[in-house]
């Protein structure tokens, strides 16, 4: 099946989200190894990850720099293909499916959030989103992607005349608009203070309690467990521990 042709789950904020326990994975892991070839010397990035990511959830990924959070996230994107291991996205193969197939997940399936917000900065707040909803297959108005992240009123605000954060809810509606069912974060709130850094999770937040997006988040700061589903611990390229939140912290409640 072409990653176009896969249905995109728009969910109604009126209806809960089924138990994740209660849905095939979105993603299917099993035995993931990364190894990166220097010279003479081989590091591995990740060592035999198995896992499993539901519609849904909103998953944290905690560990030191170094630790194959990034290597994993690039992983899930498509960005990166695994040295050993398999990789199914609903059941269709992801890790051996070559270059065309990749760009056209990345294209349909999977949007990506990273520290820095990569704008275009002669292009204002709507037209940097409207680079994407220009070439998705049925996406969101740039309007109402922005709407979502609080940025109804910066419509036509070049990235000079946004703060950070507002910067980076733009990459966030920019990333969102067309309808992905995944949404990748690499340290999202890395470069940006605790207040204004609130602010950006809670836009997270919002997309993936209305929209029902698979919500992966990246970082190194523990206080942002709270917020999720799930917790996973990396360390070496191995998960090291798994938590699941009885229930989730409203983000206005973090403290870090």
């Amino acid at each position: 099946m072409r990653p176009g042709a896969l249905t995109i789950l728009v969910h109604d904020p009126s209806m809960p989200l089924p138990s994740p326990a209660a849905m095939p994975p979105v993603f299917e892991a099993r035995g993931l190894r990364k190894v990166y070839h220097t010279g003479e010397l081989d590091v591995a990035a990740l060592q035999g990850v198995d896992l499993d990511f539901h519609v849904g959830e909103l998953v944290v990924l905690l560990g030191a720099s170094g630790s194959g959070k990034s290597t994993l996230l690039n992983i899930l994107g498509g960005l990166d293909v695994p040295t050993a291991g398999s990789l199914r996205y609903k059941g269709w193969d992801l890790s051996g499916g070559g270059e065309r197939t990749l760009t056209q997940f990345r294209r349909n399936c999977v949007g990506f959030v990273f520290q820095f917000y990569n704008l275009i900065p002669s292009l204002t707040a709507r037209e940097n989103v409207a680079l994407i909803t220009d070439i998705a297959p049925d996406p969101m108005r740039p309007e109402e992607a922005l709407d979502l992240v609080g940025l109804s009123h910066r419509l036509d605000h070049f990235p000079s005349q946004l703060s950070g954060g507002e910067q980076q809810r733009v990459a966030i509606a920019r990333a969102i608009a067309k309808k992905p069912e995944v949404l990748l974060c690499d340290e999202p709130t890395g470069a940006l203070d605790v207040t204004t850094g609130i602010t950006v999770l809670e836009a997270v937040e919002r997309i993936n309690r209305e929209i029902g997006t698979l919500t992966i988040v990246i970082t190194h700061n523990a206080a942002m467990s709270a917020m999720a589903d799930r917790v996973l611990h990396l360390s070496d390229g191995h998960i090291v521990k798994e938590r699941r939140n009885e229930q989730r912290m409203p983000v206005s409640s973090l403290e870090w």
